[in-house]
């Protein structure tokens, strides 16, 4: 008797909760669960803790509302210009409406799929290899709003369409890198050439350059040395024209006499047979007449007067200065430069510059008296 109201009591507490699991449904997050009652449909329910008929009310499908990522195979695709590529795409998609997914669609993601493939076929065969290859952004626009138009009534939302990669044939591939690389060799021989052009042409305009400024440097050169031998030429003949000057002047000035020169004369015959090569040498015939003007002056050599008269009388030797004309022409400081260095030249060449300068500065002398002595003169 106990056991059989043991037995009772576990039917019992066994059917309880059958009855309790049947009653109770709790829908998880981001899902939707869709209860039939009889094969119909009779609501949808929400997240949560939900409560249905037992054994008349049935949860047919929980759907998951999130965004769903599928990717597809690749499919072979025609290209108008008759070649096979493979391209595989990547779906994004959402369920908006979990009825219409379930009841207006036997399998979506399938439907989404096959969906996919054909647009894909029918938007590249009008493209070519190289438009197909190019155009990735048109292609996943057009591609988007085919599929979100054709599955918005199966309460299915397409967010975004990917084509994960597109691969030509093998052989056209093989083409396509020889043709790239033929590119890439022909950028590169072309920027060899410009480079080696521009070098070229700097190379020349530096030779330009360098030889402007060689030639230049040698015509000033050439200027500055012709004018620097010019005043040399100038300074020279300057200075043995004074040094002329000088002597004539101090002939005048000393007033030789018959003696004076027969004894000059006389000491100038040494220097006639200096050096090895003079072995032998012509005394001059006028000798015998310049030792008999040295012995006695009342012999006189031609041409020479045996007294000078008349009174004392200087040669005017003009400026002691040698004047250099001015180049036609020069700069401001070649003049300056080149008068500085004949300046130079001309105190190195005349030392006693100072002394002829003060010469000149006193006074002439003056005659002398009738009865008075020639200076340097003989007597009569």
């Amino acid at each position: 008797m106990g056991l059989a109201i043991l037995i009772v009591a576990a039917v019992l507490f066994l059917f309880v909760a059958v009855v309790l699991a049947k009653t109770i449904r709790i829908v998880p997050q981001a899902r939707a669960a869709i209860v039939e009652r009889f094969g119909k449909y009779k609501t949808t329910l929400s997240p949560g803790l939900n409560i249905v008929v037992p054994f008349i009310d049935k949860v047919r499908y929980v759907i998951d509302m999130r965004e769903q990522v599928v990717s597809f195979p690749p499919q072979p695709v025609i290209t108008e210009d008759n070649l096979v590529v493979s391209i595989d795409t990547v779906i994004y998609f959402q369920v908006t409406d979990s009825v219409a997914a379930t009841y207006e669609i036997a399998n979506y993601i399938q439907a989404v799929e096959q969906l996919t493939m054909t647009t894909l076929r029918n938007i590249v065969g009008g493209m070519d290899l190289e438009e197909t290859l190019t155009s990735r952004d048109e292609i996943n626009t057009r591609l988007r709003g085919v599929l979100d138009e054709a599955t918005g009534k199966w309460g299915i939302r397409v967010n975004r369409v990917e084509l994960k990669g597109i691969d030509p044939p093998p052989s056209i591939k093989d083409s396509m890198e020889k043709q790239m690389r033929a590119d890439r060799d022909k950028r590169a021989l072309i920027l060899t050439a410009e480079g080696e052009r521009q070098s070229a042409i700097l190379t020349a305009e530096g030779q330009k350059q360098s030889a402007i400024l060689t030639a230049e440097g040698d015509r000033e050169s050439q200027i500055l040395r012709a004018q620097a031998d010019r005043e040399s030429q100038i300074l020279r003949a300057q200075g043995e024209g004074q040094a002329i000057q000088t002597v004539f002047q101090a002939i005048h000035d000393g007033r030789p006499d018959q003696s004076l020169l027969a004894y000059q004369y006389l000491q100038m015959m040494p220097k006639i047979a200096e050096g090895d090569a003079n072995k032998v040498w012509i005394v001059p015939s006028e000798i015998g007449k310049a030792l008999e003007g040295l012995g006695s002056t009342m012999n006189d050599l031609k041409g020479i007067p045996q007294e000078v008269e008349g009174p004392l009388k200087r040669v005017d030797m003009g400026p002691s200065e040698p004047k250099v004309p001015e180049t036609a022409g020069s700069s401001g400081s070649s003049n300056a430069a080149v008068q500085a260095a004949i300046e130079e030249a001309a105190r190195a060449a005349n030392p006693g510059r100072a002394r002829s300068e003060s010469a000149q500065s006193d006074p002439a002398p003056t005659d002398p008296a009738p009865g008075d002595p020639a200076p340097g003169g003989g007597s009569e």
